[in-house]
């Protein structure tokens, strides 16, 4: 028995070592980065320590508005995407005419450079020869500024976003379709059960392990927000700093500002963010750890 458990040690050695050093380590060396003021990359000197980096950030407008703006996203986001992504995939379940086109089509998102699509998405949202607007036109609707005005740029992430979002849950969605026995639809047909108790009575129930992995996940994914702000407003924040995120924030403070230690402390009230909810999440949903 402890040779196979040391066997077993060994197989997962590699893959330790990976996380040890590319996920603990910055973690443990970003938390203590936070509390140092004036941090030198070069030598490793600092002037002081202590909770002024925190004290700075939380007085800084831009920060307030970038927690802002991604507490709106993820709230916005993650459950919009997933209720679209269930239907769809109920839909592609269905054994409608081409289904393997349909679901390579809803899937390519997911496998395709973000920076690519947000180029396509300027596109569709510019003010005078976007799709976006050329189909609001036939509304009577007049053109919307989406990337040029402050009040249209965080919806427009929005949107953006959920479109991308949904590649992933409805794999994993179709996923856990076909894991529920036909036997129980067949059932119910005989029984005559309209489709909406059909939809809450078993289709729900059957795949509810994975709703719960795509909420905590999508969830995650939608605070770590960064690749498609930088890709839809061409590495900008939208104007005025509309749509800024906490990623973006801490992107800036790092690489723009050289602020280190504020950047460190962003990272560490971003962590604590998704450590909580994420808890409370998997509690609410009845998820167990071990």
């Amino acid at each position: 028995m402890e040779k196979k458990s040391m066997k077993g040690y060994l197989y997962l050695m590699p893959a330790l070592i990976v996380i040890l050093l590319f996920t603990i380590y910055p973690l443990i060396r970003a938390f203590i980065m936070s509390f140092m003021e004036d941090y030198n990359m070069i030598n490793g000197t600092y002037s002081s320590v202590g909770f002024s980096n925190y004290v700075s950030i939380f007085k800084d407008k831009y920060f307030i508005k970038a927690l802002t703006n991604t507490g709106i996203y993820v709230a916005f986001v993650v459950p919009c995407s997933i209720a679209l992504s269930l239907l769809i995939a109920v839909l592609l379940n269905s054994k409608i005419k081409f289904q393997g086109f349909f679901q390579t089509l809803y899937f390519l998102p997911y496998v395709t450079s973000v920076i690519a699509i947000g180029i396509v998405w300027r596109w569709i949202f510019n003010e005078h020869y976007g799709l976006l607007n050329q189909i609001l036109s036939w509304f009577g609707i007049k053109a919307i500024p989406w990337l040029n005005k402050k009040q249209y740029a965080l919806p427009a992430l929005i949107i953006f976003s959920i479109w991308k979002s949904m590649a992933f849950d409805i794999l994993i969605f179709l996923a856990g379709l076909q894991t529920i026995s036909p036997d129980l639809y067949n059932a119910a047909k005989v029984d005559s059960t309209p489709k909406w108790r059909v939809f809450t009575k078993i289709t729900l129930p059957g795949i509810m392990p994975m709703v719960s992995y795509a909420l905590v996940m999508g969830m995650i994914n939608a605070f770590k927000v960064y690749n498609e702000v930088y890709s839809l407003f061409a590495s900008k924040a939208g104007p005025a700093n509309s749509a800024i995120t906490v990623v973006y924030y801490l992107y800036d403070k790092f690489y723009n500002q050289y602020e280190y230690g504020e950047a460190s402390a962003s990272a560490v009230v971003l962590f604590g963010i998704i450590l909580v909810l994420t808890f409370v999440q998997r509690k609410l949903t009845g998820r167990k750890d071990g």
